[in-house]
C-alpha cells in the first residue's frame, strides 16, 4: 500500500522534466524570424538559452488623427429617403406575405386531397402517415414563413 502513496509524487516530479523544451531561433533567406522547439526543423538555427528572462511589451495604442470623425459616426440619410426605403421594404414584405399565403392555401389543398385518398397497399396506418408527412411539412413551412413575415412587417416603423 505504501508504494501507491509515492506514485502521484513520482508522476508529478517526472512531468516537470517533460515540460522543458529547447527553443531555436531561425532566420530564413528573406529575413523572417521564426521560433521552433522541433529540433528536426531547426536547421541553420541558433538555440536560445533557457535562462533568459521573458518580457512582454504591450502594443502601442493608436490614437485617431486630429479632426478625424469618431468611429460611430454613420452617414446621415435624409428622412424622406429613409421613409421611401421603408415604404419600399414594406411593399416587398407585403408582396412576399401574399405569395406565402397563396402557397399555404395551395399546400393545404394538396394535403386535404391526399388525406381523402386511401391506397390499397396502405393497410397499415403508419404508411398513410408517412405518405402525408411531406405535405404536412410543407404546410408548416408556409405557416412559419407567414409568421416571420408578419413579425417583420410589424417591426417596421
Amino acid at each position: 500500500m505504501r508504494p501507491f502513496r509515492l506514485l502521484p509524487l513520482f508522476l508529478f516530479a517526472s512531468a516537470s522534466t517533460l515540460a522543458h523544451a529547447e527553443v531555436y531561433k531561425c532566420i530564413d533567406a528573406s529575413g523572417r524570424v521564426t521560433y521552433t522547439n522541433d529540433h528536426t526543423l531547426a536547421r541553420n538555427c541558433v538555440r536560445l538559452q533557457s535562462d533568459q528572462a521573458v518580457s512582454s511589451v504591450p502594443a502601442p495604442t493608436s490614437r485617431p488623427a486630429a479632426g478625424a470623425a469618431p468611429a460611430a459616426a454613420f452617414p446621415r440619410v435624409n428622412p424622406a429617403d429613409q421613409r421611401a426605403r421603408d415604404d419600399t421594404r414594406r411593399q416587398v414584405l407585403e408582396n412576399e406575405l401574399s405569395t406565402e399565403e397563396s402557397a399555404l392555401a395551395a399546400a393545404e389543398k394538396a394535403l386535404a386531397e391526399q388525406e381523402a385518398v386511401r391506397f390499397g397497399g396502405e393497410r397499415n396506418y403508419q404508411k398513410v402517415l408517412d405518405r402525408l408527412q411531406p405535405f404536412k411539412d410543407k404546410v408548416e413551412l408556409h405557416k412559419r414563413n407567414i409568421e416571420a413575415l408578419r413579425r417583420e412587417i410589424s417591426a417596421l416603423r
